[in-house]
């Protein structure tokens, strides 16, 4: 009964009924004007996915409209080609394909169910991930809190639970809802716990202080073996200040898997205290992972010849203004300003309190070590 009735109304005829339907017309006064009877219209309309809403009609020259969806399904009931489809409607093939093959295929492709489906998703503003799903939101915030990095969460989340989970989100989804005010999926004290500390995104850089050193041998003359990272047991180190610059701590940063050490120095950071205390840290590791260190010129080094003898240990100097020849230990102690912030005065901390954050931060994801934690990279390097 209803190829016979599409067969006597002609396809500008379908089109006048779909827009009297999206109207608001009801069956019976589009029959009526048509001169036909009410079951005529609804086997009309029914197939196409039903009667649609006067605002459908009304979106952006960019996206296609209820008229475009209804001439795509005119030309498959005709079977034509996807590229003859666009060519009428003024669409590239690959629209054309993507709308089929997004709404049913060829043979179940329904014009009203489509537009309403991208009305829907065109709805402005659309819930987050983390606002819809409160077990994502809430693992993201305890993640946070243990000071992990948006893209250290997406990277264990996706691992954990797979790619296309509902457990795992982007980081950018987290950098928004931490930044963008009003969105409210996450608290804005949680961007205290990001590695800057600041809740805006801006570019930052520092010039550090250099003191002349007697006897320095030059990064140029580190063996090649230092730059490949493929062989454990090269280390890269400096001070990190604390509270007007009166204490400090000294850090070790294994380069090929950024394990960390910390060495506290207290107040005295003199030449002598920077040699004692990384002497005693250098001497208790395995004598593999005891090959070189690099330093920026700073006169705390001053005793590096007599470090060196005590420890058969080499120690090679960055070039003036060149943090990024220590690139590795620049950002472990960017890591460790989330614990030891700069207005902190380092004096206070005890060995075993440092110990105690170098364990966190080398239990922690690193995105350049595949998420591996520098621990686990530092095993598997000594095995």
């Amino acid at each position: 009964m209803a190829s016979r009735t599409w067969r006597r109304i002609t396809p500008e005829q379908r089109r006048q009924i779909i827009r009297m339907a999206a109207g608001g017309a009801s069956y019976r006064e589009i029959a009526r004007h048509f001169g036909r009877w009410d079951g005529a219209i609804r086997a009309i309309l029914r197939p196409l996915g039903g009667v649609s809403r006067s605002e459908m009609w009304s979106v952006s020259r960019a996206r296609l409209c209820l008229n475009d969806r209804v001439e795509i399904r005119l030309g498959l009931e005709r079977e034509e080609s996807f590229e003859a489809i666009a060519q009428r409607i003024g669409r590239h093939r690959s629209t054309v394909c993507r709308e089929v093959n997004a709404n049913g295929g060829r043979s179940a492709y329904r014009p009203m169910g489509a537009q309403r489906r991208a009305a829907q998703a065109a709805r402005r503003p659309k819930a987050t991930k983390l606002a819809s799903n409160p077990e994502l939101c809430a693992r993201v915030i305890a993640d946070l809190e243990a000071l992990w990095s948006p893209q250290q969460i997406t990277a264990r989340l996706r691992a954990q639970f797979g790619q296309a989970s509902a457990m795992t989100v982007s980081h950018e989804t987290i950098y928004k809802s931490l930044y963008v005010q009003g969105r409210g999926e996450l608290r804005r004290e949680l961007a205290r716990c990001l590695r800057s500390g600041r809740a805006t995104r801006r570019p930052h850089g520092r010039l550090e202080a250099r003191g002349h050193i007697p006897d320095m041998v030059t990064i140029s003359e580190r063996p090649p073996e230092v730059d490949d990272r493929a062989v454990p047991g090269h280390w890269e180190g400096d001070l990190i200040m604390g509270k007007n610059n009166n204490s400090a701590i000294g850090t070790l940063v294994e380069r090929s898997t950024r394990f960390v050490i910390l060495l506290h120095l207290g107040k005295d950071r003199s030449a002598e205290a920077v040699r004692v205390a990384m002497t005693e840290a250098i001497q208790s590791l395995p004598a593999a992972l005891r090959r070189s260190i690099t330093w920026d010129q700073g006169k705390e080094m001053s005793e590096h010849v007599r470090f060196s003898v005590d420890t058969g240990v080499a120690v090679y100097f960055c070039d003036p203004h060149s943090p990024w020849q220590r690139g590795s230990n620049e950002n472990t102690n960017g890591l460790l300003r989330q614990y030891l912030p700069k207005k902190m005065n380092l004096r206070d901390r005890s060995q075993a309190e440092l110990d105690a954050i170098a364990g966190r931060l080398n239990g922690r994801p690193r995105q350049t070590l595949g998420f591996r934690s520098p621990s686990q990279a530092l095993d598997e390097a000594l095995r």
